[in-house]
C-alpha cells in the first residue's frame, strides 16, 4: 500500500475537518448521556415506586421506546419537531430513546438493593426521599456502572446514524473527505479501505478507553458503597 494514499487522506484540511466532526460527536454524546441519565433515573423511580398515573405513564414510555428502533425516533424528531436544526432535533430523538434504556438499567439496580435498606433508613430517621438520595441511589449507580458504561459506548456509536441526514458529526465528515480527495487524485478501493479503518480505529480508541476507565473505577470503588446497618 503506497504512502501516497495516506498523504492524500490525511492532509491538514482533511484532518481538521474530521476533528470538527469528532467534536460534534463527542458533544452530542456527552449531552445525550447526561440528559438521559437524569431523565432515565426519574423514569425508573416513577416506574418502581409510583403505582398510580405517573408510574403507568413511565412504564408505557419505557416500553414503547425500548421496543422500537432508534432510527425511527431520530427520523420522527428530525422531520416533525418545529424547533432547532437537524442536530438538535436528532439529539432529542437519541435522548428520548437512550433515556428509556437507561431507565431499565437503573430500575434493575434499584431492584437489586435489599428492601431492608429502606427499613433501616427509616429506623435512622430518614424519610423516603432522603433514603433514595443518600442510601439507595448511590448503591444503585455503583452496581450498574458496567451496564451504564455499555450503554454510553452504544450511544457514542449510535451518533453515526446522524450521517444519514447530512449532520456534520465525525462519521459524516470522515467519509465525505473523499470528495476533496477526488479533486486531486483518483480515489481507489485502497483509499476507502484506509479511511474506514481510520474511522473504526477512532471509535475503538474512544470506547476502549472508556471501558478501561470504568473497569479501573469499578475496582477502586468496589468497597466504597455505604450500607445502612440494620
Amino acid at each position: 500500500m503506497s504512502l501516497q494514499i495516506f498523504a492524500d487522506i490525511f492532509t491538514r484540511d482533511n484532518v481538521l475537518f474530521m476533528l470538527i466532526g469528532l467534536r460534534t460527536t463527542l458533544l452530542l454524546s456527552v449531552t445525550t448521556v447526561c440528559t438521559s441519565i437524569v431523565f432515565g433515573a426519574i423514569l425508573a423511580l416513577l416506574r418502581n415506586y409510583e403505582k398510580h398515573a405517573f408510574g403507568r405513564v413511565a412504564s408505557i414510555y419505557i416500553e414503547i421506546f425500548r421496543s422500537t428502533p432508534l432510527l425511527l425516533w431520530i427520523l420522527v424528531c428530525i422531520f416533525m419537531l418545529p424547533i432547532g436544526n437537524y442536530l438538535i432535533r436528532g439529539g432529542i430523538g437519541l435522548t428520548l430513546y437512550t433515556s428509556s434504556v437507561i431507565a431499565e438499567i437503573v430500575r434493575g439496580g434499584l431492584n437489586s438493593i435489599d428492601k431492608g435498606q429502606f427499613e433501616a433508613a427509616r429506623a435512622q430517621g430518614f424519610n423516603f426521599f432522603q433514603s433514595l438520595v443518600y442510601i439507595i441511589l448511590p448503591q444503585c449507580f455503583q452496581r450498574i456502572i458496567p451496564s451504564l458504561m455499555s450503554q454510553i459506548i452504544t450511544t457514542i456509536k449510535d451518533t453515526s446514524f446522524f450521517a444519514q441526514f447530512a449532520i456534520a458529526e465525525f462519521f459524516f465528515n470522515a467519509k465525505n473527505i473523499m470528495g476533496s480527495i477526488s479533486k486531486n487524485t483518483v480515489v481507489g478501493s485502497a483509499h476507502i479501505f484506509v479511511l474506514y479503518c481510520f474511522i473504526a480505529l477512532v471509535y475503538f480508541a474512544i470506547n476502549f478507553s472508556l471501558s478501561c476507565l470504568v473497569r479501573y473505577l469499578s475496582r477502586k470503588d468496589k468497597s466504597a458503597v455505604v450500607y445502612v446497618e440494620q
